[in-house]
């Protein structure tokens, strides 16, 4: 079942998010997302230590659509440098992978 992925980033404000969701459902760059937060990170930026809000983007997608989710997500992610980062889903209720199959298939 490693054939599919679970992508994760961040934006600043919830409109972002949303934004951000739309144009990759849209394009069947993954079959969907859910927006959470806000979240609190505390992070490394620039040489500086910080803490901030965010609102995380989960997206499922095939691992074969990965490198084409990462780059819309760089070309449209508001960030110079946004955390873009996949782990393999392990396992999963079969009728919700073959949704994640369906919905982001090339062509439809």
């Amino acid at each position: 079942m490693t054939d599919f992925v679970q992508v994760s980033t961040a934006t600043e404000t919830r409109e972002q998010a949303v934004e951000l969701a739309q144009s990759v459902v849209r394009d069947r760059l993954a079959a969907g997302a859910q927006i959470v937060g806000p979240v609190t990170s505390v992070f490394w930026h620039l040489g500086e230590f910080g803490t901030g809000e965010e609102w995380q983007l989960l997206l499922k997608t095939r691992a074969d659509r990965y490198p084409a989710l990462e780059a819309h997500l760089l070309e449209h992610h508001p960030w110079d440098n946004p955390e873009v980062s996949a782990v393999p889903i392990v396992a999963g209720a079969e009728r919700c992978l073959r949704w994640v199959e369906e919905n982001t298939a090339s062509g439809r």
